[in-house]
C-alpha cells in the first residue's frame, strides 16, 4: 500500500513539473497525451480558452474498426497521424507537446512522431 501511494505522489510531482511550463494558446495549442493500459488519447487544448480544440483517441468509433488493440505502439502511430491531420483542417501547424507524467518513448515517443509526419510542429 505504502509503495503505491508513493508512485502515484512521484506521479503527480512530475505532471505538475511538466504542466508548470507548458501553455497552451490559440496559435499553439498544447498537444496533451493520456495513456492507459488499453488506450491512448491526446487532445489539442487552448488553455488561453479553456477549451479542446480537437482529439483523437483509440476509444473513438472511427478507429475501433483499425485498431484491435489500443495499448501499443502502432495504435499510437495511428492516433498521431489522425491527431495531425485533424489539426491541418484547422489551420495548426505549431503546437507544444504537453507528456504529462509519461517518460518520452515507447507509446508517447510514437504518437508525437506521427504527428511530426503530418506537418505539425514542436
Amino acid at each position: 500500500m505504502k509503495a503505491r501511494k508513493l508512485k502515484l505522489v512521484r506521479q503527480q510531482r512530475r505532471r505538475r513539473r511538466v504542466r508548470g511550463k507548458v501553455f497552451g494558446t490559440a496559435e499553439r495549442p498544447r498537444l496533451s497525451v493520456f495513456r492507459s493500459l488499453r488506450h491512448i488519447s491526446a487532445q489539442l487544448i487552448d488553455d488561453h480558452a479553456g477549451r479542446t480544440l480537437c482529439s483523437a483517441s483509440t476509444n473513438s468509433p472511427s478507429l475501433t474498426s483499425e485498431v484491435k488493440c489500443g495499448g501499443n505502439c502502432s495504435a499510437a502511430r495511428v492516433v498521431g497521424r489522425l491527431l495531425g491531420e485533424r489539426a491541418r483542417m484547422q489551420g495548426l501547424r505549431q503546437v507544444i507537446f504537453d507528456r504529462n507524467r509519461y517518460k518520452y518513448h515507447g507509446r508517447v515517443k510514437a504518437l508525437a512522431d506521427a504527428a511530426r509526419e503530418t506537418g505539425l510542429e514542436f
